[in-house]
């Protein structure tokens, strides 16, 4: 095996051919290395007594503002030996080194270490295993990196620029960001909880101990009532060390002050205040951590390459957390809510374990139906990238301001992806809903919906997510079985501006919902004229921040007045009502 994989699809114009730039980096290390080296370019910035700019790793994103990156693979490759990366390597935004102009550059590298993780299936997969920092490669411990450089570069130049990557990033357990500290220090710790619990299913799947965080928020009067048994409310959304649903939860009101961090923590004051006051109905609202090697979050389905998580959480850690704290433990008695990620989750959680749960409020979620796969459709269009016409064609766009101007465009996103990590292990967006909704592929990674460089759609694998985790088309198929279960249950509510034109799907989705019959669905659907990304609904009279910031005020109450409403007979609708 060779001793590392340069990234592939090397575009060969007349400039790459006369190129001459090239970087040497160095990794001190005893063993061969296995991972994904990100070399990131800056345009220097002249240092000031103001706000120092970040280093260069925390400036490559996904949109036109970003910083250059290039991306190389690292497959066993001896100590000693530097990792090449010249003209031939994919690049983003500049597609090579050869298109980036001679100028002044602030330079920094960062090595994404794997490890081989051994699949009960067979398979022997090289990931990057999540370090407790949320998935993100400029910021996992151990990974090696070096101090940023300033650099005069020139394409043309023949000498060899060297990099020795004699930094890495520190551990996070024991520190102020880890959850378990953070649990421990926390004024609120008679209401707030931490667990961290191994799951059977998924360290069986992956072929090593797997856990799952999760933030346990208990009602108040929990201890005074030993006899109380409570409903369960799951939030949904990315990982965070730390309590959030989505504000935080203080027992201490803030500084005085104007900005938006101060503005967040008085939300967090308020909650606090409801919740300990009675305001709010007592019931355990929980927040669960489970990111893993693909992403920083699992979408909390069991997937053929992410693993079992909808059955682990759903089976294993709900479960255990109501048998610790005293939840009530039937469907009549859980609800689930989130926005974005967290959106869908809720979603497919309700659609999927229809039984299981009593209503779902979910904002701004990920692609509910894959004709509108952010802009893309997945089953009409050929190409992920582009649309043509007789004679023209049109870039797919795939970000916006709320006003519609144009951030970021499909194909660069996918390139962006690509130059982070190669077989879908970018750990981006893109990445994990491939990770997520795709079969294994024939070289044991998930299978390709779209080729990162070229946007061909792969429609064998497109029929696989249709039937999988389409969950319009789910809803669509099994409506005379979902139907009846889901009266009452489901909420949605998007920006009609939203980033990444997730408003698209939704609206398709109430299409569909309103052509039922048997029962016609009664979801409730609410559209935020000209909001972004992740509008939560609300009173028209309040902002969108306003709104996402009481979020939790808004729907715990209507998500148990629903469970009382729809509680069997002989069910504990007292205890909790004190």
């Amino acid at each position: 095996m060779r001793n590392f994989i340069l990234l592939a699809a090397t575009l060969f114009a007349p400039a790459v051919i006369f190129a001459q730039l090239r970087f040497e980096i160095n990794i001190p290390s005893t063993t061969p290395l296995h991972g994904h080296l990100v070399l990131v370019v800056t345009k220097r910035v002249e240092k000031s007594a103001g706000r120092p700019a970040p280093e260069p790793r925390f400036q490559l994103e996904e949109s036109y503002e970003s910083a250059q990156g290039f991306g190389v693979d690292v497959d066993g490759l001896d100590t000693g030996k530097s990792i090449i990366i010249d003209s031939k390597t994919i690049g983003y935004p500049l597609e090579n080194l050869a298109a980036l102009p001679a100028g002044d550059y602030t330079v920094q590298a960062v090595f994404n270490v794997y490890e081989q993780f051994h699949l009960a299936d067979g398979r022997n997969l090289w990931l990057p295993p999540d370090k407790g920092e949320g998935q993100h490669w400029n910021r996992k411990p151990g990974n090696p990196y070096n101090a940023p450089v300033d650099l005069h570069l020139d394409p043309a130049s023949s000498t060899p620029i060297k990099l020795t990557l004699d930094k890495v990033i520190t551990p996070i357990e024991g520190t102020d960001e880890d959850p378990i500290q953070i649990a421990a220090k926390s004024p609120a710790a008679k209401w707030l909880k931490f667990v961290r619990y191994k799951s059977e299913k998924l360290s069986k799947f992956w072929g090593r101990d797997i856990y799952l965080g999760a933030w346990i928020l208990l009602p108040d009067g929990f201890d005074e009532h030993p006899n109380a048994h409570y409903p369960l409310v799951v939030y949904q959304d990315h990982y965070h060390a730390n309590f959030g649903v989505p504000m935080p939860f203080l027992t201490t009101p803030p500084a005085s002050g104007s900005n938006n961090s101060n503005n967040r923590n008085r939300y967090g004051y308020k909650f606090y205040q409801d919740w300990i006051s009675g305001t709010l109905p007592r019931v355990i609202l929980i927040y669960v951590q489970n990111a893993n090697p693909y992403y920083d979050d699992s979408y909390d389905v069991d997937s053929a390459n992410v693993g079992p998580y909808g059955s682990a959480i759903n089976d294993e850690l709900i479960p255990h957390i109501e048998k610790i704290y005293r939840g009530i433990g039937q469907g009549w008695a859980r609800a689930t809510y989130g926005g974005s990620t967290g959106g869908w989750e809720a979603l497919a959680t309700q659609i999927l374990y229809p039984d299981n749960y009593n209503g779902v409020y979910a904002s701004c979620p990920d692609p509910v139906d894959f004709h509108a796969y952010q802009n893309i459709d997945l089953y009409n269009d050929t190409n992920a990238f582009v649309r043509k016409g007789p004679f023209g064609e049109i870039p797919i766009a795939a970000d916006r301001k709320p006003d519609g101007s144009i951030i970021a465009n499909a194909g660069p996103e996918y390139r962006f992806e690509y130059v982070l990590g190669t077989h879908g292990r970018s750990t981006e967006q893109w990445g994990i809903w491939q990770a997520v909704f795709s079969p294994v592929g024939p070289d044991g990674y998930p299978a390709e919906v779209v080729n990162p460089l070229t946007g061909a759609i792969d429609k064998k694998v497109v029929a696989y997510w249709h039937d999988h985790y389409d969950l319009n088309a789910i809803l669509v198929r099994d409506w005379t079985t979902l139907g009846p279960k889901l009266e009452g249950k489901i909420h949605l509510a998007v920006g009609d501006g939203d980033t990444y034109f997730l408003n698209n799907a939704v609206h398709l989705f109430q299409h569909s919902m309103d052509a039922t019959r048997n029962p016609h669905s009664d979801a409730t659907f609410q559209y935020g004229p000209g909001e972004p990304h992740c509008y939560t609904g609300g009173p028209s009279e309040y902002t969108m921040q306003q709104n996402t910031l009481t979020w939790a005020q808004r729907v715990l109450p209507a998500m148990t007045d629903h469970m009382l409403k729809t509680a069997p007979p002989g069910a504990d609708t007292k205890s909790w009502r004190y």
